[in-house]
């Protein structure tokens, strides 16, 4: 196990996600997720909430009318977050590739994330793009977390080798 990390200075315009509260929070924001795959743009919005937690790069969760849902299907997987209460997954169909299991959302999520009801996140991994304001972002390391690493977030992000436990 690392021990905690020294957190990564913040440049202009950053945020530390070591600053980022525990237990998580989720707030709206106006910036500008995109998601396109195979020439398709399965999400755009400026209607998205991001969820923050100590460590972790944000996580987007979208509205259903900014994404082609007729490309989104439902999924059996099921997964419990401490936070938000039982996710839901979803696949994503495009040009006859499916990505199983690439999306969630919360049906039924706690109190504190009721603004997140319904909205989808998304796995930034498998998609050609993935974009805040028009930068391509990085996925959150370790497959597990979906968070989008972009230039407004300073590091270390939690996923690496050994960050289980901070």
């Amino acid at each position: 196990m690392l021990p905690r990390p020294k957190p990564d200075p913040v440049g202009e315009g950053q945020e530390s996600v070591w600053d980022y509260p525990r237990p998580a929070i989720c707030e709206p924001t106006d910036r500008h997720i995109e998601i396109i795959h195979r020439g398709v743009t399965l999400a755009d919005t400026r209607n998205a909430w991001r969820t923050l937690e100590t460590s972790h790069p944000p996580t987007y969760y979208i509205p259903p009318a900014d994404i082609a849902m007729d490309h989104v299907t439902p999924n059996k997987r099921r997964s419990l977050c401490e936070w938000k209460g039982q996710a839901r997954y979803h696949d994503v169909t495009i040009a006859g590739e499916r990505l199983e299991g690439v999306a969630w959302s919360y049906p039924e999520p706690t109190a504190p994330f009721a603004p997140i009801r319904d909205h989808l996140a998304f796995y930034p991994e498998p998609f050609d793009a993935c974009r805040v304001d028009g930068e391509q972002i990085t996925p959150q390391p370790g497959g597990f977390y979906g968070g989008w690493i972009s230039r407004y977030e300073a590091g270390p992000f939690k996923g690496i080798p050994g960050s289980r436990f901070w």
